[in-house]
């Protein structure tokens, strides 16, 4: 963890950065679209600081920082989400969903794990369901099912109990959880009731839980070892 901190130190600016400018979303820019961006932007150089030949051997690195670019994207359309690109910013974070789906794997299947994740999904769209109108309530309905999915492959890969884990691991877990926690205060406060501190809620959890999601790409065990043990 020592030797990964000073390479976060430019993400760590730039959310500062956001949170001392904290502009306006009622005046939507470029220049807010950048400062918005620019944490996620630092986390792409916090990967390709690690090296091409590291993303290319390592598929689950070069997911995530897809992942991440697919997150700008839409993050870029969220500042615009009052002039009706909300939709398009859903879509982009739905393929990043699937990216870290795809990175975290499918093993170890824990079905538990999965259980428990599907239950929680059905339980927030039950909630929004009856807030929900027109295209939304498909569109949120499939969201809900690949963030949870994600969430799914994120919390099988901490394996506490049998002592299989490794703060990569258990990195990416915290960190879909917290995206989760972000994405749910999105829904609540656009789709339900104003949410107290929305914007600093949505914001916060938003940017640790990609800090943590793109820490978990970085190898610190021999992946050809974990595999076995599993």
């Amino acid at each position: 963890v020592k030797s990964e901190g000073p390479k976060l130190v430019p993400f760590f600016k730039a959310t500062c950065v956001y949170f001392v400018l904290w502009l306006p979303t009622s005046s939507p820019s470029w220049f807010s679209a950048l400062i918005k961006c620019l944490p996620i932007f630092c986390l792409w150089v916090f990967l390709l600081a690690h090296g091409i030949n590291f993303l290319v051997s390592h598929r689950s690195a070069s997911r995530i920082l897809a992942g991440l670019i697919f997150s700008a994207v839409g993050d870029a359309f969220l500042i615009w989400q009052e002039q009706g690109y909300f939709i398009h910013g859903l879509l982009m974070f739905a393929i990043t969903h699937i990216l870290y789906s795809s990175a975290f794997g499918m093993k170890p299947l824990d079905l538990k794990a999965g259980l428990l994740m599907g239950v929680v999904s059905s339980s927030c769209y039950a909630f929004l369901y009856s807030y929900l109108s027109g295209p939304f309530t498909y569109l949120v309905a499939v969201y809900i099912a690949l963030i949870g999915f994600m969430g799914w492959r994120a919390v099988a890969g901490v394996q506490l109990c049998n002592d299989l884990w490794t703060w990569t691991k258990l990195s990416a877990c915290v960190g879909a959880m917290l995206f989760m926690v972000s994405d749910l205060t999105i829904a609540l406060n656009k789709f339900c009731f104003p949410v107290p501190y929305s914007r600093f809620i949505i914001m916060a959890t938003y940017y640790a839980a990609q800090m943590l999601i793109a820490l978990s790409a970085v190898e610190t065990r021999d992946e050809e070892d974990f595999r076995k043990r599993s």
